[in-house]
């Protein structure tokens, strides 16, 4: 029974971190949404540094639990620049904590309010978050032949002619790579090969569609690409096989001791323009990733896995980075539910900030 309990307590290392990041969300958006209306009648570029500076309050708390809390080695490979850019990140994708990577990346540029997302379009229904993050300028994008091009361009538009620094963060492949649903990494292995691209093992065939429109579009506005490479040390089996990249809920449990970062900065003159070759280009990007995630995986001498090439810095977020965020938002939180009609607003705030939510991104992309 001792210890039943005692696994079951390890288990549940990620439910204070999970009500504290989900339990602040009616007081933030509360807060946002104050602050939309006092700016309405102001230029929109008033608004977007307000936001930015709102949305890196909110994610430096996240990033206390995702960091410091966790204890996890941030190990960064490659030229990470100190100063803040407009970017496009482009990144392999293997699990929910992938969109974590980029907030890591952007804390440490002092770039965290920037980070935008392009979303796949069935994340606009969760509930708070999804409004929002159209707002904070997420784009939400559809697969295929849904994929609404002018859409996007339009909303690229809008963030630039406000002035909006740029974090876009973009996973090319679509969806996640999977090593336990081997359909999926079959069905894109056998799409490269029809078109006369290499085959990859430890990433999907990516889609070129939503990187070509974002690059074409912001071409002007850009200072380089981050092309980025991720892998979770410890997701390798006994047998030496790829199992599954950890879940927020394991990250949360420390289950990842170490996360390795190479990050590649691109010039966008070393990007071709015509869809048609991005898209060569952007498969070539991809040849390395794999390439260096077959080193990281599975190379023949130990000493070599489990790490990039090249030189690496043990990169450490300091709490001052964090936990201001965390006192903060916890306080507020507290504050409303101590009273009954503070308990009344938060309760009506998730109710009805989520339908409005969800009528609204119903009605505007």
């Amino acid at each position: 029974m001792l210890l039943s309990l005692v696994l079951h307590t390890y288990s549940m290392r990620y439910v204070l971190p999970a009500a504290v990041m989900m339990g602040t969300a009616p007081t933030y958006v509360l807060a946002w949404g104050a602050w939309r209306l006092l700016s309405a009648v102001l230029p929109a570029r008033f608004y977007r540094e307000v936001d930015d500076r709102l949305y890196t309050i909110y994610q430096s708390m996240v990033l206390f639990f995702f960091e410091n809390y966790t204890g996890v080695q941030v190990i960064i490979y490659g030229d990470l620049p100190k100063n803040k850019e407009n970017v496009i990140y482009l990144s392999n994708h293997q699990c929910t904590v992938d969109w974590i990577i980029a907030d890591m990346l952007a804390i440490r540029q002092n770039a965290l309010g920037h980070v935008r997302y392009v979303l796949k379009d069935g994340l606009k229904w969760l509930p708070l978050y999804g409004w929002y993050f159209s707002q904070h300028g997420g784009v939400y994008v559809k697969r295929s032949a849904k994929f609404n091009e002018k859409e996007m361009r339009e909303k690229l538009r809008s963030q630039m002619k406000a002035d909006t620094p740029m974090y876009l963060v973009i996973f090319p492949e679509g969806t996640r790579y999977n090593p336990e649903i081997p359909k999926v990494i079959a069905d894109s292995q056998s799409f490269a090969e029809k078109e006369g691209l290499a085959i990859l093992k430890h990433v999907l065939t990516p889609r070129v569609k939503a990187t070509h429109v974002a690059i074409d579009t912001m071409k002007d506005y850009l200072d380089a690409v981050y092309d980025v490479t991720v892998a979770y040390e410890g997701t390798v089996d006994h047998k030496g096989q790829r199992k599954l990249a950890p879940s927020m809920t394991e990250f949360l449990c420390k289950e990842c001791p170490r996360v390795h970062i190479f990050i590649d900065r691109i010039e966008l003159k070393d990007i071709p323009e015509e869809q048609m070759y991005m898209r060569r280009w952007l498969h070539e990007r991809f040849e390395i990733k794999d390439k260096l995630l077959i080193e990281f995986y599975d190379a023949k001498d130990s000493k070599r896995r489990n790490k990039f090439p090249g030189k690496s810095i043990h990169s450490k977020l300091g709490l001052k980075k964090t936990l201001p965020s965390l006192l903060f938002l916890g306080g507020l939180t507290a504050s409303m539910l101590l009273t009954e009609s503070g308990r009344k607003l938060y309760v009506k705030t998730w109710i009805y900030g989520t339908l409005i939510g969800c009528l609204w991104v119903s009605i505007k992309p």
